[in-house]
């Protein structure tokens, strides 16, 4: 099964998946893992990597350009997602295809008032990525809940403490995590694609039980 975590930037997606998957191992399940966007290894992830820092003239400008490169990064793996599925692991993904509906229907002011499925940015993002790249959809969608305000503070503190981690733009726009923050709180009511959980950020030990229960029942 495809199991995708999801949240805004500094929402601790990579600490759930890591504990997650030390739990699914322990339980001799096999599981493969994978974070998009793949910096070290897409082309297409490097030149959107490149456009949020402002070396790309006014590419990032382009929400839909943005999504695309994001999109074509999945699509690059997409098979070897499938096939991983089908050979029966358990596939945990940091990121996937809700990010880019929620990050870029963010970007063009969905506030997730409205049905996900009538907003014109979801649906493209959809046909774009399932329909169109093959890109397969998450058996599973985990949405990891952490109020803006805090994520942003664990996006600070990571960069002060490691030269490496500058925040991008993405990062820097707080009125932005904030309409992707309620966007993906859309997603999640609407149950967009395939089944969600929500987790709350205040308890860790509970989180990872619910998590690992719900892949369980799944698998």
């Amino acid at each position: 099964m495809l199991v995708a975590c999801e949240g805004i930037d500094g929402a601790g997606k990579n600490t759930l998946v890591t504990a997650v998957e030390k739990e699914l191992l322990a339980r001799d399940r096999p599981v493969a893992r994978v974070a998009f966007p793949r910096y070290d290894d897409s082309a297409h992830a490097q030149l959107a990597r490149c456009a949020l820092y402002g070396e790309m003239g006014d590419l990032m400008e382009s929400a839909y350009g943005m999504a695309t490169l994001f999109a074509l990064d999945r699509a690059e793996i997409a098979e070897d997602l499938a096939e991983l599925s089908a050979d029966g692991y358990i596939v945990l993904i940091d990121r996937f295809v809700a990010s880019n509906a929620a990050y870029t229907a963010a970007r063009q002011g969905w506030d997730g008032s409205t049905p996900s499925d009538a907003d014109p940015v979801v649906t493209w993002v959809a046909e774009l990525e399932f329909d169109r790249l093959g890109i397969p959809i998450p058996d599973l969608h985990i949405f990891l809940s952490t109020p803006p305000q805090i994520a942003a503070k664990r996006a600070r503190d990571r960069e002060d403490a490691d030269a490496t981690r500058a925040r991008d733009a993405y990062e820097r726009d707080s009125a932005l995590q904030q309409r992707t923050a309620a966007a993906y709180e859309a997603l999640a009511r609407d149950q967009w694609q395939s089944p969600w959980i929500v987790v709350a950020p205040d308890d860790p030990d509970q989180q990872l039980i619910r998590v690992v229960d719900a892949i369980m029942n799944h698998t």
